[in-house]
This record gives C-alpha cells, sequence and structure tokens, in this order.
C-alpha cells in the first residue's frame, strides 16, 4: 500500500479532477460516505455527533458529513469556525445544501466564545474534528488551538477527518497542539503522519476510505513509501505442491556461533526449519557443534576449525565456500564474535560467495570499515541491522539513525546494493532502489535477546524457498511480527521470549 505526503495526495485529487473529469464535488462526497460508514461500523452505539468545521476542503468534508449523518437518523450539531461567506467553493456548497436540509449549524469567528459549542459536544456521542486536513503547514494556534486543546478534554471518542488537526500530513514530526484521535479516517492512501511516529500516536485506529479516484493514480504518485499489508504479501507465498520433497524447498547454510553464543546458531537454524526450509546446515566453530547439534535437532551441522584466540581459523573460509556450492543462500552473523580471525573468514565468505546472503549480527559488524564492498557482490545481499549496527556501517550514532530511520536505511540500501532492514519498532525494509516498506507488526515483548537471531532464519529460510531478497524482507519482518502478536495475545508481551516466536511461525504462515 501506498504511503503518500500531502503534495502528493493534493496531485491525486488534481489528477481525478481535470485528467478524469470526476467534479471535485463527487470526491467530497465520496469521502462524507466514507466517513459515515466507518462511524457505523467502529461506533455502532453512537446516535449523536458534534462536528466541528474549519473553513478549507476539510470542514466541506465535516458538512458532507453532517448531511449524510443526519438522513441515516443521527442527531448532529455543527460548529463552523469562520464566517460561512469565506468558505471554499465546495465546502460553501455543502453548507447551503446544509441548510437547506435543516442541519443545526452554529458559526463562530475569531472573536466568538467557543464555550458554548465544547460544552454542548460533551452532551453527545461522538466529536468529529473537520477543522484542519493533511495540508496545514504551521502549528495550530488562537482559538484553534483553544478549541482543539478543550476537545482533547471532552470524555467521548473522536474521529479526524483525514487527519487530526494541527499534524502535517507529510511530515513524522508534532508541530504542536493537535488533536488526539480515536480514529482517522483518510482517503485514498495513508500520509507519512499517519504512519510514521510520534505523529502517528495521535492519530488512532486508521481506516482509508475510498474517494472513488481511480488506483492507478494513487499507483502513480510521487513518492518511495510504502505499508506492508497481508491483504497483498498473502499472494506472494509459494504454494508447496502435493508431491513436493525436501529438495524443492532450498538448503540454508548459517554461519553462526561462538563459545557462549550457540543459542544464537540455535535460533537462526529453528527459525529457518520452522519457515519451511527444506535443508539446513549450520556452519559452527568445532567446539559448539555438538551443542548446537542437541539444540537444533532437525538441521545438519558442518565443523569449523578455531584459532588459538578463540575465533574462526582462516582455513574455515574455504571451507564455508566449498560447502555452499549448489546451495541456495547463506545467512552469516549471529553470535559470531568479533576476533580479528573471526572478522576476515566472514569477510571472505561473504564477498567470495556467489549465492544470496542475509548478513546479520556480528556479519554487519566485520564490514564497519568495507561497507560499501557489498555492492561488488554477483547475488543478492540482505542486510538486518539494529540501529546500532547501522550507524556503525554508515558512521552515525544510533541516535543520528533514529531519528531519521527511513532516510538512514534508504542511504545504506543504496550505497550497499542490498536490501536493508532496519529493526525495531516499525521495521523497515528498504531497497537498493530506494523504495521504503514500514512494517506494523509486532510488539514490544519482542525487545529481547534471539528474536533477531530467528529473523535472520525466516528471511533466509524464504530466499531459500525461491523468493527474491526484497520479497523475502517483507515477508520474514511481517511474519516475525505476527508470530510475535500471536505469542503475545497468548501470553503477555513482558514475559516473550525468541523461542515463543519459533513456536508461533507456523501459525503465522497459516494467518496470513
Amino acid at each position: 500500500m501506498r504511503i503518500l505526503d500531502a503534495e502528493s495526495m493534493q496531485q491525486v485529487d488534481r489528477a481525478a479532477i481535470e485528467d478524469f473529469g470526476i467534479p471535485s464535488l463527487v470526491l467530497m462526497e465520496n469521502a462524507a460516505i466514507g466517513l459515515a460508514d466507518a462511524i457505523a461500523e467502529s461506533y455502532p452505539e453512537v446516535v449523536s455527533a458534534a462536528i466541528f468545521c474549519g473553513p478549507g476542503n476539510n470542514g466541506g468534508d465535516g458538512l458532507a458529513l453532517a448531511r449524510h449523518l443526519t438522513i441515516r437518523g443521527y442527531h448532529v450539531e455543527v460548529s463552523l469556525l469562520g464566517s460561512g461567506q469565506n468558505l471554499s467553493g465546495d465546502a460553501q456548497v455543502q453548507l447551503n445544501i446544509c441548510q437547506g436540509q435543516g442541519v443545526p449549524i452554529s458559526e463562530y469567528g475569531p472573536e466568538d466564545d467557543l464555550h458554548h459549542a465544547v460544552d454542548s459536544a460533551r452532551g453527545l456521542d461522538l466529536v468529529v474534528d473537520a477543522l484542519f486536513g493533511i495540508g496545514l503547514t504551521r502549528p495550530l494556534s488562537g482559538h484553534f488551538a483553544e478549541l482543539v486543546e478543550a476537545l482533547n478534554n471532552i470524555p467521548v471518542p473522536r474521529l479526524a477527518v483525514d487527519l487530526p488537526s494541527g499534524l502535517n500530513g507529510s511530515r513524522a514530526e508534532i508541530p504542536g497542539t493537535h488533536i488526539e484521535a480515536d480514529l482517522t479516517v483518510t482517503f485514498g492512501a495513508p500520509k507519512v503522519a499517519h504512519i510514521l511516529s510520534p505523529a502517528a500516536d495521535a492519530v488512532g485506529e486508521v481506516v482509508v476510505a475510498d474517494l472513488g479516484a481511480p488506483t492507478e493514480l494513487i499507483d502513480r504518485a510521487a513518492g518511495d513509501l510504502h505499508l506492508l499489508v497481508g491483504e497483498e504479501l498473502r499472494s506472494q507465498l509459494i504454494p508447496r505442491p502435493a508431491a513436493s520433497h525436501k529438495g524443492d524447498f532450498g538448503h540454508v547454510v548459517i554461519l553462526a556461533g561462538s563459545t557462549g553464543k550457540a543459542g544464537a546458531a540455535i535460533l537462526a537454524a529453528r527459525s529457518a526449519v520452522r519457515s519451511g526450509a527444506g535443508l539446513v546446515t549450520v556452519a559452527a566453530p568445532e567446539p559448539i557443534v555438538q551443542t548446537v547439534d542437541l539444540g537444533s535437532v532437525e538441521s545438519m551441522t558442518l565443523s569449523l576449525p578455531t584459532s588459538e584466540s578463540g575465533g574462526l581459523a582462516a582455513e574455515a573460509a574455504a571451507m564455508v565456500l566449498d560447502f555452499v556450492q549448489g546451495k541456495q543462500v547463506l545467512a552469516v552473523g549471529p553470535g559470531l564474535g568479533i576476533e580479528s580471525s573471526t572478522i576476515e573468514v566472514i569477510l571472505a565468505v561473504v564477498l567470495g560467495s556467489e549465492i544470496p546472503v542475509v548478513l546479520d549480527a556480528d556479519g554487519l559488524n566485520a564490514f564497519a570499515d568495507a561497507f560499501e564492498r557489498l555492492a561488488e557482490r554477483s547475488a543478492e545481499t540482505v542486510l538486518t541491522p539494529h540501529p546500532g549496527e547501522l550507524g556503525r556501517l554508515l558512521s552515525k550514532s544510533s541516535v543520528e539513525v533514529q531519528a531519521d530511520r527511513v532516510a538512514a536505511a534508504k542511504s545504506a540500501a543504496v550505497r550497499a546494493g542490498s536490501v536493508v532492514v532496519l529493526k525495531g519498532h516499525q521495521s523497515l525494509v528498504s531497497a537498493p532502489s530506494g523504495e521504503v516498506y514500514i512494517n506494523q507488526t509486532g510488539n514490544p515483548g519482542m525487545a529481547t535477546g534471539g528474536t533477531g537471531d530467528v529473523l535472520t532464519g525466516l528471511i533466509a529460510s524464504l530466499v531459500g524457498q525461491g523468493h527474491s531478497a526484497l520479497t523475502a524482507a517483507q515477508l520474514g519482518v511481517f511474519l516475525h511480527g505476527v508470530a510475535g502478536d500471536v505469542a503475545a495475545a497468548d501470553q503477555g508481551e513482558a514475559g516473550l521470549g525468541a523461542g515463543d516466536l519459533l513456536d508461533n511461525l507456523p501459525e503465522a504462515f497459516r494467518r496470513l
């Protein structure tokens, strides 16, 4: 699903009107119908609404909504801020129709006391914010700011038309005073402020209503942000034919683990198995091979020699490169450690292999001084950093990465010629083309050791089964989050462990 900024959405509206001849008034009517339907579905107990309308098209949407709710039997009271003489063209038409229909409307100028409107709203079931839409670019001030603060204190649900007033549709930052909505109904496509925090924390549940504009206008609108949604991702799953055998679903090789960190290798291996890989082999340092064998009984192991310092010995690189011939994917990094000899092995294996690679954890750290060499690889590469690891690759602090996660993920993907998965709240998947996909599955209970290893195994398994690196990353972060959500629904967030995600991966696939 596309995520647009305010300017792109305005271009869609103009194209619908100018290129397809759809009257703007028809778009406003469709918006009002979408709003009324959302109210009926989300708040079936509501029978009355206080609608606060501004002087622009957002206010026109509110006036049109008042008409449709009245026709459906709701009791509606409209407060119109600004003189009715100053309304935009379509909003003025809606006002005239409302007046002819007998909808109760109170008009308020800049100097008028709004206490009566607010007090009246307290006695109704729903407050509708139709003051300002996605195009607002300055902080609210004066009587608008005072009204918004008063509306936020009314103990009834608040619905925002298109965007809570006070937010900027194109930005994640919050400019100032704003409506705290319980439900936001937007049109055509979600906007940046609906998806990215902190602005997204003020929108409540988001419903995307159909304006009746051709979908091709949304598809070709400017912008590179997308939202991962199950309805689209499920079509990417590859069916398993009845006559399948293990060779049909890929052989995943995982270079992982070190003394004291065998668990990372085990989690990645078990995740690959639970995600449908046909065969899984863990290439691990000899001292932990028996532990890995016992911890992941469905996978195999390749024993690698170690150096005197405890890292991988130099000859391990040739062993791994020889072994991965004919295999479908190589995952590198979980729990490997940062011994100098291990780093040399990682660099040699990743840059020397000709199959897709999923690079995580210490595999990423090994490239801190050789990041852009990843673009030299002939096969696809997926990087799965957390903010600290991505910061090291980009020579930034984790704080700088978090300050603009989208820009950081995009920069890394373009520079490395790789798919980048920036983990965390709303994990991002960025393609080398610069397109960025935002995931909204998952929960805070997943912020615990080992869950990243599960993601590595999951993405590697999907690549091994024939998915492109980008599709595997998209499916991987989505399914990883669903598994965490299933586990949290069953036992709460506080005690979740990586093993709980493993147990729920099959259910995540089933749900998708």
